[in-house]
């Protein structure tokens, strides 16, 4: 483990660049947005609500997303941004960061953070959905 702190986060949803929430990850500070998947979990649209999230999966299960690489002076900025966005501090948190390896598509594996779905209550109730592929933007109406 290096000495240096994490400033990348992994993005499969509405903080991806275009989406929606793309503007709070830039409101963090100065960042790289690289194409990237994470594998062995799955992701899960939920409606009404209009967001994704991502449970651990089967090995062969991937997301596919971009990884986010903040500067390093900008990751204190940021990171606080993107918990408050993700819940992470909510009783009970809506998600919960996690630290995993991704893969980038230009080539290469990379330590990042990930917003993992932590509300077990909502996935009992209607409107959860598997994403086939693992592409958030692949989902109609979202």
């Amino acid at each position: 483990m290096s000495d240096f702190p994490l400033t990348r986060v992994f993005v499969y949803g509405t903080l991806m660049p275009g989406e929606r929430n793309a503007s709070v990850a830039a409101q963090g500070g100065r960042f790289e947005a690289s194409a990237a998947h994470l594998a062995g979990f799955r992701l899960l649209h939920l409606t009404p609500e209009g967001y994704p999230g991502i449970l651990p999966g089967d090995p062969g299960e991937e997301v596919r997303g971009h990884a986010l690489t903040y500067a390093a002076g900008d990751w204190a900025h940021a990171l606080p941004l993107l918990d408050v966005l993700e819940g992470v501090h909510e009783t009970p948190p809506l998600y919960r960061r996690e630290r995993v390896t991704v893969t980038l598509e230009a080539g290469g594996r990379v330590p990042a953070w990930v917003y993992v779905y932590a509300d077990a209550a909502r996935l009992s109730r209607p409107g959860v959905w598997p994403v086939p592929r693992g592409d958030w933007r692949s989902v109609s109406g979202r």
